[in-house]
């Protein structure tokens, strides 16, 4: 699996915050990092079609993604960084209502919830509404909506913001473990998400590449 990204451009008036954009994902854990404002939120809402890009070309196995949207949907899991998780929703009603987006059948989508939340300890306050829920509590629960339906490509911003130091190693040892057979790009500025467990690191900054960096 090879998601190929070539020459992609996003300007807002004068400002390019994205600027010939190019780099190639195979299975395994890639770090998107640089400072705010460097385009990494631009870059991940553009590969999750959550923003139309003016220029460049992406692809999947060869696949245009952009003309193939809703089949390369299919395989995708997107986290943002912020997201209006529907507070007055319970954690658990959260899930089964992107699991129908998602469109999972139900048994298979009640097996999949139960079995992340409890993995990723919120099983015990999955009927709270979300407005109750820690910073931390609801980053793992946008990251179990991301993972449902098994997608073959994560796309990850900033997931472990708000999270306790545990609570962040855990995460990132799960990510690492995911990514033996997914594609996976987190954005992040915490250069300890990614360190350990990426294969490649790619730095932006201004819209530009100015860096990939190869783990040994």
């Amino acid at each position: 699996m090879e998601l190929i990204v070539e020459g992609l451009c996003k300007n807002y008036g004068k400002n390019k915050a994205l600027d010939q954009v190019s780099f190639s994902l195979s299975e395994g854990v890639y770090g998107l990092l640089g400072p705010n404002g460097a385009g990494k939120t631009t870059l991940l809402q553009i590969l999750s079609h959550n923003l139309r890009e003016d220029s460049g070309l992406m692809t999947l196995d060869g696949m245009n993604i952009t003309a193939h949207r809703k089949e390369y949907l299919k395989q995708l899991g997107y986290m943002p960084q912020t997201s209006a998780l529907y507070p007055d929703f319970t954690g658990i009603q959260f899930l089964n209502y992107m699991a129908a987006l998602k469109g999972l059948k139900k048994e298979n989508a009640k097996e999949q919830i139960r079995y992340y939340l409890k993995y990723l300890q919120l099983w015990n306050v999955r009927n709270i509404r979300i407005k109750a829920y820690s910073g931390g509590m609801k980053q793992r629960l946008l990251l179990i909506q991301a993972l449902l339906g098994d997608p073959k490509i994560l796309l990850l911003d900033e997931p472990t913001a708000g999270m306790d130091p545990m609570q962040r190693i855990f995460v990132r040892n799960m990510i690492g473990n995911l990514g033996a057979e997914k594609i996976i790009l987190i954005s992040t500025h915490i250069v300890s998400d990614v360190e350990f467990i990426s294969k490649e690191i790619i730095l932006l900054s201004k819209g530009k590449i100015l860096k990939k960096a190869r783990s040994e």
